[in-house]
């Protein structure tokens, strides 16, 4: 295994399948008028997912609204563009997903950090969609009915189609995410094996089961908070009786799918670092430290490589946009850019 330490820290947002007294410790986070799509999209006869509306809110920055079926509405997505695409372009790109954390939404990434400097020089389409303030990555149990939400069916199945039928994404993507985004990141290249070449988790609550006892529900309580009236049972079910979906969502213990993907994991110890922070030790930051740990730890068990950054740094913006910076050059090189 591949390892890196570096020394770092900042105040926080979201880990949102903590326990309770986690949970409740996290802060939230914070779109213009759109123009009607030109056609609809030609995926439409395929998941009957399609783009209504495109608004350029910025350069290389499109923001989508999507037309889903899994979802049952309405959901936006934002798009990084690179330098000479265009919808009617002869070439293809390939995607870099940013996903983003518990109560935030498909702004946070150009939001929080310098992502459209950083990826103003690549040949790279970077997918900023929209994962709900409690959504987990995860199309919802509820109660054994399934239907909306579905968020992986509407990133990996509706919207991957829209992308690579309508705004030339090829099939070569690689996937990042902080907070909530870290888990999404790991479970979709788990879950969906060949779809990433590469995936990194800032602060990600990449073990969903850490510490879990038998008939302890505090385990789930997380969407509750972040999204009050919510019961968290409809995302994954009870840890005990629905405890199948529990570690099908689990990517500590899909790790061993992870084999050929280049990984990355970064987190902090919680203690504010050398990018300023809290002056106490950040608890949603120390315990995403301890997921990651454990999630690393059962990567080396199975021979599996990963490069990782542990550090001292809170759960906040500064820390993800050097996790970014640091992970970015192996990101590209996954995509076969340099």
């Amino acid at each position: 295994m591949l390892r890196r330490s570096t020394p770092v820290a900042g105040p926080g947002i979201l880990a949102l399948l903590l326990p309770p007294v986690l949970a409740a410790a996290l802060a939230a986070a914070v779109a213009a008028p759109a123009r009607p799509a030109a056609a609809a999209s030609a995926n439409a006869a395929a998941t009957g997912a399609k783009v209504v509306a495109e608004t350029a809110v910025a350069p290389r920055t499109l923001d989508l609204t999507v037309q889903s079926p899994a979802m049952g509405g309405q959901e936006k997505v934002r798009l990084l563009v690179p330098s000479g695409w265009s919808k009617d372009a002869r070439r293809t790109w390939p995607t870099l997903w940013l996903l983003h954390g518990g109560v935030d939404d498909y702004t946070a990434w150009t939001r929080g950090t310098d992502v459209a400097d950083l990826t103003a020089p690549s040949p790279v389409i970077v997918v900023m969609p929209e994962g709900g303030s409690c959504g987990n990555y995860s199309d919802w149990w509820n109660y054994g009915n399934g239907g909306p939400p579905e968020w992986e069916t509407f990133h990996m199945k509706e919207l991957r189609t829209i992308l690579q039928e309508d705004y030339r994404a090829n099939g070569r993507s690689a996937i990042a995410g902080n907070s909530m985004g870290g888990l999404g990141a790991m479970l979709y290249a788990a879950r969906f094996p060949g779809a990433f070449q590469a995936a990194a988790a800032f602060s990600g609550y990449v073990d969903t089961l850490y510490g879990y006892k038998p008939g302890d529900d505090s385990i789930g309580w997380g969407p509750s908070f972040s999204c009050p009236g919510t019961d968290w049972r409809r995302v994954w079910g009870a840890p005990d009786a629905q405890a199948a979906i529990w570690h099908a969502h689990n990517p500590t213990d899909l790790a061993g799918r992870l084999a050929g993907v280049r990984l990355y994991v970064a987190s902090g110890n919680g203690t504010a670092g050398s990018l300023g922070g809290l002056p106490f030790t950040d608890p949603v930051e120390a315990a995403a430290d301890k997921v990651s740990h454990a999630f690393v730890d059962r990567l080396d068990a199975l021979g599996i490589p990963v490069t990782t950054s542990f550090f001292d740094g809170q759960h906040s913006w500064p820390y993800w946009q050097r996790d970014l910076h640091d992970a970015y050059p192996m990101l590209m090189r996954a995509l076969g850019i340099t």
